[in-house]
């Protein structure tokens, strides 16, 4: 549905594209990446209101990107008249036939783009002219937002007053309930969204006739008693009366039960489960596009996994969805072959991942692929034991942790090394991978991996086979038997090889905690000076 997603000048977004998927898109990226605020900014293109209020009623300086902000105040400061800031939010649409009322050239592609879209624009307004430029006099970064008007409108160049009903969207938080009733302005929007209009005009007729049965019934009796109280000016009979404005719609006060239980008093991991069914049933095709937010929150395991079972399940060609998400599970579950990672004002698709490897790591949910995919620089080993050694050795070479240099150290678990060197690559991650020869030449241990490798970013790393087939007889060789015993506390009756072997962590925490020098295997210090500097 959405082809091509941008914003400029929205909170984070300075200028910001990004090009979905037709069906699945998973979000992922650290904290103040992006995520919530890119669903946010779909959301505002698609129904030109937030969280059910106008955007001109909840509009404030802190909308508007800093960086924009900054910039604009240091050419005003340099004498130079640059244009107030602005927000963009432009949403690019398939070419299908029932958006054709949206197609039009008015947008900011270049070259011209004309296809269906819609797109929200705040900026000052003209009829405040005066007092904008009282404020240009003495500018600050908190925007005079009272003097910006609002407009949404589609690429057709029509005006909006309310969403297209071939736009419906469902948002779904699962991270908070929004509203003191439980029920949210998204969910009544779903709600509303699995009504027919006879349904509708029947429910709203019941509840006018209830309201005004209490007009003659509960109420009769006090309006007898206040007709007597001569309160008016004029002598008129006061008199009580159930509202029959909108603003006591039906809508507005029937409230889902959950097993006869108030919708609010659900757990919140039920109203995010029950959200998501209603918003992806296949009946339901009003939904469009559907947008959950961090599914796993206020789930367990076992609820999470029944979750995302019903997601794929329901999940269908005629729904685009957006799921943002922290949990590792989730995007091995749904697919990496959907990911777009987010890092502010830049994202990362991956584009090329093997349909295998996907397949790879959707059989291994419990894989931590999200802090793979999150790290600024990897270094991948085989086991706790090469980690512990790793770090020792990278605090040797350069007098600080991995940590602090920004390099996380993870273990492949015995996964597949072209698996993981795969996606390093679909993602661009700098990654140094050390692996044990087991008594092959290291030569021919790079030649399956070698298309993965790049000597600038990726590289792989291995010892020598006459110093050792594993890390324990590579450390021997460099150190010395009797360094080692010292270490190790090892005496000479007991066989270093086969102790190192078989208390492979105990020995590694040993090494890493002494205070004796530490000569480290060749493979293991080129590792270290490879990924400070890739």
């Amino acid at each position: 549905m959405i082809t091509r997603i941008h914003i400029h000048g929205y909170r984070i977004y300075k200028d910001f594209n990004l090009l979905p998927n037709p069906k699945m898109n998973i979000l992922v990226g650290g904290n103040d990446a992006g995520k919530s605020t890119l669903m946010e900014a779909v959301s505002l293109a698609l129904n030109g209101r937030i969280g059910g209020r106008s955007v001109l009623e909840e509009l404030n300086p802190h909308w508007f990107n800093t960086e924009l902000v900054k910039d604009f105040l240091a050419e005003r400061a340099d004498g130079k008249k640059p244009a107030l800031p602005e927000i963009l939010i432009e949403l690019y649409l398939r070419d299908d036939d029932e958006l054709q009322v949206l197609c039009g050239a008015v947008n900011t592609a270049v070259p011209t783009n004309a296809c269906p879209g819609v797109f929200l624009r705040i900026y000052p307004n003209e009829e405040y002219q005066d007092m904008l430029d009282d404020w240009l006099k003495t500018p600050n970064a908190l925007l005079p937002v009272e003097y910006y008007t609002c407009e949404w409108r589609s690429f057709a160049d029509r005006e909006l007053t309310k969403r297209p009903r071939v736009l419906s969207v469902a948002t779904i938080d699962s991270r908070t309930v929004k509203s003191s009733a439980g029920v949210d302005y998204h969910l009544r929007q779903i709600l509303s969204d699995h009504l027919e209009s006879t349904e509708k005009a029947e429910i709203s007729l019941g509840f006018r006739t209830v309201k005004a049965s209490m007009t003659d019934g509960a109420l009769a009796t006090v309006n007898t008693r206040f007709s007597t109280l001569g309160a008016s000016l004029l002598a008129e009979p006061m008199a009580l009366a159930m509202d029959q404005t909108s603003r006591t719609s039906w809508e507005n006060v029937i409230t889902p039960h959950v097993d006869n239980v108030p919708f609010s008093m659900a757990g919140q991991g039920q109203q995010a489960a029950i959200k998501i069914s209603l918003a992806m049933k296949r009946h339901s095709a009003k939904v469009k596009i559907v947008m959950i937010e961090e599914p796993e929150n206020h789930l367990s395991h076992t609820s999470l996994t029944t979750l995302l079972d019903r997601v794929e399940k329901l999940a269908s060609d005629d729904q685009q969805l957006f799921v943002s998400t922290h949990s590792t599970y989730v995007l091995n579950r749904l697919g990496l072959n959907a990911l777009h990672l987010l890092n502010r004002n830049h994202a990362s698709k991956i584009t090329a991942l093997d349909p295998g490897t996907v397949r790879y790591f959707q059989r291994l949910p419990g894989y931590d692929t999200l802090r793979l995919v999150l790290a600024k620089k990897v270094v991948l080993v085989e086991g706790p034991s090469d980690e512990i050694i790793f770090e020792r050795v990278f605090h040797d070479v350069h007098g600080l942790t991995p940590m602090a240099a920004s390099v996380d150290v993870i273990s492949m678990r015995g996964l597949a090394l072209a698996r993981c060197l795969e996606l390093c690559a679909a993602v661009d991650k700098p990654v140094a991978v050390m692996r044990d020869n087991d008594g092959i030449e290291p030569a021919d241990l790079r030649v399956p991996v070698e298309k993965w490798l790049d000597s600038k970013k990726r590289e792989l790393f291995i010892g020598e086979v006459s110093d050792g087939r594993t890390l324990e007889p590579q450390l021997i060789t460099a150190n010395g038997e009797g360094h080692l015993r010292d270490v190790l506390g090892i005496t000479p009756k007991a066989d270093l090889v086969t102790w190192m072997t078989r208390e492979k962590t105990e020995g590694a925490l040993l090494i890493a905690e002494s205070p004796k020098g530490l000569t480290a295997p060749s493979y293991m210090k080129e590792a270290a000076e490879f990924i400070q500097n890739a």
